[in-house]
C-alpha cells in the first residue's frame, strides 16, 4: 500500500490489488455437473481414454478430496474394488495426502467403482505395447508424446503437467460446446475440487498404518 501526495498536500492511499489466490470455487452444483458429465461420457461405448481418465480423476477427487499430487501417487494396489456382480458395490482407495504423504483409506461409492473398473480395462490396453512390466501408477498417459525429439509411448505414468493440460482440453471443449447455455468452467481443476471439499462431500477416510500400505 503506497501513500501519494496530492496537490493540496494531503496524502491518499493507493488501492491494493485484490489477491489472485485462492480463486473462487465453482458452485457445488457445477462441480457435480462436471462429475456427471465425465462419468456418463466415460462409460459410453465410444468414450475416449482421456475422458475415462478424467472421470477417474474427478471421481477420486470427489470421493477423497485428493489433489493432483496425491492422485499421482495412487497405485493400482491401493484400490480395493468389489467383485463384479449384478449390482456394483462400494470400494476403497488408499491416498497419500500432502507433502508428508499421510496415508488414508477412503470409501469409494459405486458410481466411482464403475468408472474405475472401466479405466482398468482401458489402462491395460494402453500399456499393452510397453516392454517389461506394466507401471504400478494408476494414472497413465493416453497419447504418444514427444520429449526432446524422442517419441514416448502411451501407457506410462502421467505427470502433473499432463493432468493440467488434459483438464484444460476438456474445459475448452466443454465451454465451446455449451456456449451461453452454462457458466464457463474454470481452467484450474482446483476450483472444482475445493467446491467438493468445502461442502464436505468427500469421505474423510481413516488413518492407515505403514504396514497396511507396504
Amino acid at each position: 500500500m503506497t501513500d501519494e501526495p496530492t496537490t493540496s498536500g494531503a496524502r491518499t492511499t493507493a488501492p491494493t490489488a485484490a489477491p489472485r489466490y485462492p480463486r473462487p470455487t465453482v458452485s457445488l452444483g457445477e462441480a457435480d455437473w462436471v462429475w456427471r458429465e465425465l462419468s456418463v461420457e466415460a462409460l459410453r461405448p465410444d468414450g475416449k481414454p482421456e475422458t475415462v481418465r478424467l472421470a477417474v480423476i474427478a471421481g477420486l477427487t470427489r470421493a477423497t478430496g485428493a489433489r493432483y499430487g496425491d492422485l499421482l501417487r495412487v497405485r493400482v494396489e491401493d484400490l480395493r474394488l468389489p467383485a463384479p456382480g449384478p449390482r456394483t458395490g462400494e470400494g476403497s482407495v488408499v491416498v497419500r495426502h500432502g507433502k508428508h504423504r499421510t496415508p488414508r483409506e477412503h470409501r469409494l461409492p459405486p458410481e466411482v467403482v464403475m468408472v474405475l473398473r472401466h479405466w482398468m480395462t482401458v489402462r491395460e490396453e494402453l500399456a499393452a505395447e510397453l516392454e517389461g512390466s506394466v507401471p504400478r501408477a494408476l494414472l497413465l498417459t493416453v497419447h504418444h508424446t514427444h520429449d526432446n525429439g524422442v517419441t514416448v509411448s502411451s501407457g506410462l505414468p502421467i505427470t502433473r503437467q499432463g493432468l493440467v493440460l488434459s483438464w484444460r482440453r476438456f474445459v475448452h471443449r466443454t465451454n465451446a460446446r455449451y456456449g451461453g447455455l452454462r457458466p464457463p468452467l474454470p481452467t484450474r481443476f482446483e476450483q472444482v475440487r475445493r467446491a467438493w471439499t468445502e461442502a464436505g462431500v468427500h469421505d474423510p477416510g481413516r488413518d492407515v498404518v505403514p504396514s497396511e500400505t507396504a
